[in-house]
C-alpha cells in the first residue's frame, strides 16, 4: 500500500506529478474541522461535508445563538446517521473579542487619511466619523501609534472589506484614530483586534459559560476552543468549570492562540491543553508578517514532540467566494502538512462560503498529497531522540508498533484502547498507514445508575492524525485473555476488509493488552 512513498529529498521524475491519485477510503491522514454556519447547515450539505472528509463539526458562538446552533447541529446528527460518518463537535467560545456595533445594519464607508473615534458609548448611532464599541477599557489599554484593525470577519487584508487604523489621540473613553485604507464595512457587527495590547476582559465570558452549561452539557460536546487562551491558568479555570457540568468533564480543551500573550506563554499552555489550535486570523496581524512562518513551525514541532494534536486555520480565505484556491494556499496547505499539523480548520470557507464541499475536497486532496511525501523516517528518528530514554511503558509500545508496521509495510494498525492515549501516542510517531482505533467501552456508575465509556473516547480521536475510530461491543473487553480477545479482533479486521483498506495478504500490526501486559503483533491474512 505504501511501498512507492516518496520523500521530498529524493528526486521526483516530474511527469509523475501529473499521474491521477490512487483513491482510498479514507480521502487523508491529515483530519479537516468544518464551520457549521448559513451556507452549511441543511442535512443535505452537511452529509456531503462528512462524505467529502470533514470528520470534526465547529460550532461558533461569536455568531448565531444557541437555538441556530442546535437546530444545526441536529440537522448534523441525521447527517451522521444516514453517511454513517462519526464526526466529533466542538463548541468555540467568543472569548475577550471586541466588537464594533452597527445597529442599523447600513454599510459604513472609511476612506483613507480621514478620521474616526472609537467610543465606548452603545447608544451612539454608528457612522463613517463614530463607531461605538462593546469594551469600555480601551482608551486605558491603547496608547498613541498602537495599530487597530477591524473588519466584518475578522481583518483579511483585503482592502476592500477591512480596515487599518492608527491611535492618533486618547480623549477620555474616546480613541481618536487615522484610517490607513479605503473600506467599506457592511453588516451590524464589525469585530476588532489592537495588534499587541492586552484587553483585560476573562477568557471565558459570562455568556461562554452559559452557551456551555446549556448546549454544551445537552449536546455532550467533544472539544471547546478555547477562544484568546492568554495564560495557562485560562485553561486551568475552564477545565475546572467544565469538571462541575457533568458528562463535560471529558470534554477536551484545544487553546486557541491568537495572540502575541498566548505565543509568549506557548510552552506553559501547551501542557496545560489537549491540545492547540494556531488561529492565524488574529495571529497573523499581531505578528509582524515575516515571523507568522516561523511560529507555525515551532508551535507544530513542540506539539508533536509533546504528543498533543495541533489544528491550524485560515488556509483558504480565497475559497469563500471562488471555486479554487490560490497558488499560495494550496501550497500553504500541503506546508501545514509537512510541518505536523494533525488538523485544517475551515471557517468562512464552509461558515459563510459560496463551496463549502468543493473546500473540504480540495483540502483533503492538498492533504493526501503532502502526506505521501512526509518524510516519516526522519520525524520517527527526531521524535524517538526528543523522547530519549528510558522510554515509558506506553511509548516504548507505541513507537515499536510503528517501527513494526513500516518495516513489514503493513496496510494498517489495529490498537485496542480505552482512553484513546495508545492510540494518540502512536499517532504521535506518524506512521504511513491508517490507525484503526478500537475503543473498547468501561461500564462505569455514578451510585444511581450504570453506563458504557467510550463514546467520547472515539470521537475525540477524530482530529488526531492518521486515527480512524470503531466502536468494539462493550461485552468483549480487549483486556481479557479468552476468545472474546480475537473475537473483537475478527471484526475490527472484517470491519477494514469492508471498508477496503485490507485485503488477502496484507500483513496487519495489532497493539492490544493481555493481561497485565501489552503486546504488539504482526498478522498476515489469508485468503
Amino acid at each position: 500500500m505504501h511501498s512507492n512513498h516518496l520523500l521530498l529529498e529524493e528526486p521526483i521524475r516530474m511527469a509523475s506529478i501529473l499521474e491521477p491519485s490512487k483513491a482510498s477510503f479514507f480521502p487523508a491522514m491529515t483530519k479537516i474541522v468544518g464551520t457549521i454556519g448559513p451556507r452549511s447547515q441543511t442535512v443535505e450539505i452537511i452529509s456531503s461535508l462528512l462524505k467529502a472528509g470533514m470528520s470534526v463539526a465547529r460550532f461558533d458562538f461569536s455568531w448565531e445563538d444557541s437555538e441556530a446552533h442546535q437546530k444545526n447541529l441536529e440537522n448534523l446528527k441525521t447527517a451522521v446517521k444516514s453517511t454513517k460518518k462519526l464526526c466529533a463537535v466542538m463548541l468555540d467560545t467568543v472569548g475577550p473579542e471586541l466588537q464594533v456595533v452597527n445597529r442599523s445594519g447600513q454599510a459604513i464607508s472609511l476612506k483613507e487619511d480621514d478620521f474616526v473615534t472609537l467610543t465606548s458609548n452603545q447608544e451612539k448611532e454608528a457612522s463613517s466619523e463614530l463607531l461605538p464599541i462593546t469594551y469600555t477599557g480601551l482608551s486605558q489599554a491603547v496608547n498613541k501609534g498602537d495599530t487597530i484593525f477591524m473588519g466584518k470577519y475578522l481583518f483579511t487584508g483585503s482592502e476592500t472589506t477591512s480596515v487599518w487604523l492608527e491611535v492618533t489621540e486618547i480623549k477620555g473613553d474616546d480613541v481618536i484614530c487615522v484610517v490607513k485604507n479605503t473600506a467599506t464595512l457592511d453588516g451590524e457587527l464589525f469585530t476588532l483586534h489592537a495588534s499587541q495590547v492586552h484587553i483585560d476582559l476573562p477568557t471565558l465570558s459570562e455568556k461562554d459559560k452559559e452557551a456551555i452549561s446549556t448546549w454544551g452539557v445537552q449536546n455532550k460536546i467533544d472539544f471547546l476552543s478555547l477562544s484568546y487562551t492568554r495564560h495557562a491558568e485560562d485553561v486551568r479555570q475552564a477545565r475546572d468549570f467544565l469538571s462541575k457540568l457533568g458528562d463535560l468533564y471529558q470534554t477536551q480543551i484545544f487553546a486557541k492562540i491568537e495572540n502575541v500573550e498566548g505565543l509568549t506563554h506557548f510552552d506553559e499552555i501547551l501542557q496545560e491543553a489537549n491540545g492547540i489550535i494556531l488561529s492565524r486570523g488574529n495571529l497573523g496581524i499581531d505578528l509582524p508578517p515575516e515571523k507568522v512562518f516561523l511560529f507555525q513551525k515551532a508551535a507544530l514541532y513542540k506539539c508533536n514532540m509533546a504528543g498533543k494534536p495541533a489544528v491550524v486555520t485560515r488556509v483558504v480565505d480565497s475559497m469563500t467566494n471562488n471555486l479554487r484556491p490560490t497558488r499560495a494556499e494550496a501550497t500553504d496547505v500541503a506546508n501545514a502538512v509537512l510541518d505536523g499539523s494533525d488538523a485544517i480548520l475551515l471557517g468562512a470557507e464552509t461558515f459563510r462560503g459560496l463551496y463549502p464541499v468543493e473546500t473540504i475536497s480540495i483540502v483533503g486532496k492538498i492533504c493526501a498529497e503532502a502526506e505521501k511525501v512526509f518524510n516519516q523516517d526522519l520525524y520517527f528518528k527526531k521524535t524517538v531522540k526528543y523522547v530519549g530514554e528510558p522510554m515509558t511503558h506506553l511509548e516504548s509500545i507505541a513507537s515499536s508498533a510503528v517501527r513494526a508496521a513500516i518495516k513489514v509495510k503493513a496496510s494498517i494498525i489495529i490498537c485496542f484502547t480505552s482512553s484513546g492515549r495508545t492510540a494518540r501516542l502512536i499517532s504521535k510517531y506518524r506512521p504511513l498507514m491508517p490507525v484503526l482505533s478500537v475503543v473498547v467501552p468501561r461500564l462505569k456508575t455514578n451510585q444511581l445508575r450504570w453506563s458504557f465509556s467510550g463514546a467520547f473516547e472515539a470521537r475525540q480521536s477524530l482530529i488526531v492524525r492518521g486515527i480512524f475510530p470503531l466502536l468494539a461491543d462493550p461485552r468483549h473487553p480487549a483486556e481479557s485473555t479468552s476468545a472474546t480477545n480475537e473475537s473483537v479482533l475478527k471484526v475490527a479486521l472484517d470491519h477494514g476488509k469492508a471498508a477496503g483498506i485490507i485485503k488477502s495478504h496484507d500483513r496487519v500490526v495489532v497493539c492490544q493488552k493481555v493481561g497485565d501486559a501489552s503486546v504488539v503483533k504482526i498478522i498476515e491474512l489469508e485468503d
